[in-house]
């Protein structure tokens, strides 16, 4: 079966920098993905209470780095709910098989342009209900750019666990403005302020916020502004965003080579 990208959907991720697939995914893939995300988040836990685990806080935030793994917390710096987790893809069976899954690889073979493709990195949020922090406009090359020499072909895809809103904190994009290439970052003394996108080059106008069912599928542009309100609903916003790259290129934080074949 094939589940490449239409003529159309092409046209509109080069002049949109994203496209939604919605409800790719069936209810009970949902499931099994939800407890993944469970299982994984307590074997991140448990990570982090080794005692090979690096605490350190960055703008007032907690971080852990435990080998190649990096776990964010909520916006606190004693908060005790995970964030982020990245890479997770090698924490749970369930993620490592979606690294191969047609209804992601084949589109992203055409978004990259090769007949073959690697995970450059896969990033689970958790978007907890209630406390689930936002996060500002950026884009995702200035991280990338000092491990990746080719930070222009690191398309994402999102594959949303929950139903996703606005009050649940979700995804939003501001339409175009990968066309701009890679934007100046902010200079306001944050220690990651740099990776912020300067606020005078977003034109929240063109935001577009990405409100799908469970199990929908959004493919976004490295270079496309993006960032997310907070959760401030009783519902959870769950995702895992995959990044891939042209084929045999090592990951971003393992440094292993994670091919995902078409």
């Amino acid at each position: 079966m094939s589940f490449e990208l239409t003529t159309q959907e092409l046209a509109s991720y080069k002049d949109a920098g994203f496209i939604v697939r919605r409800g790719v995914f069936a209810q009970q893939e949902i499931e099994a993905y939800r407890l993944g995300a469970g299982a994984a988040l307590a074997t991140a836990h448990a990570m982090t209470a080794t005692p090979t685990a690096r605490r350190y806080s960055l703008d007032g935030n907690a971080f852990v780095d435990v080998g190649h793994v990096t776990v964010q917390f909520e916006h606190s710096s004693d908060a005790q709910k995970i964030r982020v987790i990245e890479p997770v893809h090698h924490l749970h069976e369930v993620f490592e098989a979606l690294v191969d899954d047609a209804r992601l690889v084949q589109p992203m073979c055409q978004l990259i342009g090769e007949d073959k493709i690697s995970l450059w990195t896969a990033k689970f949020n958790a978007k907890s209900p209630e406390i689930g922090s936002g996060f500002g406009w950026h884009q995702d090359s200035p991280y990338w750019v000092h491990d990746s020499e080719d930070v222009a072909r690191l398309p994402n895809v999102m594959l949303n666990f929950d139903d996703s809103s606005i009050a649940n904190g979700c995804l939003h994009l501001i339409r175009g403005s990968h066309k701009a290439g890679m934007l100046p970052g902010c200079s306001d003394g944050r220690q990651l302020a740099g990776f912020y996108t300067d606020p005078s080059f977003v034109n929240e106008d063109d935001q577009v916020p990405i409100e799908v069912p469970a199990g929908s599928l959004v493919f976004f542009d490295p270079l496309v502004v993006h960032g997310s309100p907070a959760n401030t609903s009783k519902q959870p916003r769950r995702g895992i965003i995959l990044t891939y790259q042209p084929w045999d290129r090592p990951t971003l934080k393992r440094g292993d080579v994670r091919n995902a074949g078409c």
